[in-house]
């Protein structure tokens, strides 16, 4: 039998100390993505946006997803795999930041857009869902090979942070050599994220539902001759537009199953032999973290539990590089045995643009 999380208290390496105009677990969800800092991030980014790459991986099954490989001049530690949250893209400012974060470090980098994120709507037939982890390993895989083999650091922001972390679970059926797994802010019920997006301030999910719905209607424009989501965009409901995809485009016998199907609560997480970093916050206002002790907690899985933060935020200055790149820098430093460990103010004064 697993170990369990046990009882949510900050963690000891908890120093993240945002000021108090930054405290409220909703400003720092939305700085993540949003209107606060596109431009900045946007220019910080453009070196390594310039060196990216486009491939198309094959995934198998005739699947192909779309990821941008971005080499700096000098290479240093394990290429890292980046994956968005749901209706994010390998484009979203989380994502960009610490990219660029790293790739200023000289790491590898790979953006990896899930099924239907992005521009890549016209890749496959099926429309994606949250189930759809083979690809998703077939696509690890397939950048394994253009790695040449070495072992890859995966991170991923809530949505893409449960997918790796389900990837890294069957990382040794699978064949794949992870060097480690961050997740950030990860899915952990989806049962009760929807809950959250639905009971909570309104605002999260009319947020998702629009680009939900551009996101479909994109889906029809590529494949017109196969779909009609008129019905499900004028639902306006997350619940019941999940529960008519899922009646009609998927093999699950109902909603709760789907959700079901990509929990990672039980003992999804206890074959986990990876290093592994699942960091989230008590003021998460989409993934609630009562569910924590629920999930199982092999040695290889660390959890850094934060007081602040909000959803994938832990935000602490809109200038230069944030709490949360700081550290997952000195998590991958210290990885490194080639490389002493470097402590989060050294980086913070390094990296200030």
């Amino acid at each position: 039998m697993s170990s369990r999380v046990q009882p949510l208290t900050p963690t000891a390496d908890d120093d993240f100390r945002p000021p108090r105009w930054l405290r409220n677990p909703h400003v720092q969800s939305v700085l993540a993505s949003s209107f606060a800092r596109p431009g900045r991030v946007v220019r910080y980014s453009a070196p390594m946006v310039a060196a990216q790459r486009e491939r198309l991986l094959e995934c198998g099954d005739g699947v192909r997803l779309q990821c941008f490989l971005s080499s700096p001049a000098h290479c240093s530690g394990p290429p890292v795999v980046l994956l968005h949250g749901w209706e994010g893209s390998a484009e979203s400012l989380y994502v960009l930041s610490m990219a660029q974060r790293l790739f200023d470090r000289g790491f590898e980098i790979a953006r990896l857009n899930l099924r239907d994120h992005g521009e890549t709507h016209h890749l496959n037939r099926e429309i994606f869902h949250s189930c759809r982890l083979p690809e998703v390993i077939g696509a690890i895989r397939a950048l394994q090979s253009e790695f040449s083999g070495r072992p890859l650091q995966l991170i991923g922001f809530s949505l893409g942070g449960n997918f790796l972390l389900r990837v890294a679970a069957r990382a040794r059926a699978a064949g794949l050599e992870l060097a480690g797994v961050i997740a950030v802010s990860p899915v952990l019920d989806p049962h009760a994220t929807m809950a959250a997006l639905q009971g909570g301030i309104p605002g999260y999910e009319r947020y998702f539902l629009r680009k939900w719905v551009r996101s479909l209607r994109k889906k029809k424009a590529a494949w017109p001759a196969e779909f009609d989501f008129s019905k499900v965009e004028r639902m306006g409901d997350l619940a019941r537009m999940t529960a008519e995809l899922v009646h009609y485009y998927s093999d699950f016998s109902s909603l709760d199953a789907y959700l079901d199907g990509y929990a990672i609560t039980g003992e999804c997480l206890a074959t986990l032999e990876s290093p592994t970093h699942l960091i989230t916050s008590l003021d998460d206002p989409i993934i609630p973290v009562r569910d924590l002790p629920r999930i199982a907690a092999p040695p290889a899985l660390r959890l850094t539990l934060t007081r602040y933060g909000g959803h994938c935020g832990f935000i602490d200055s809109l200038s230069g590089p944030t709490w949360l790149e700081r550290r997952v820098l000195s998590w991958l430093r210290a990885a490194d045995a080639e490389q002493a460990p470097s402590d989060s103010q050294e980086l913070a004064a390094r990296d200030t643009p």
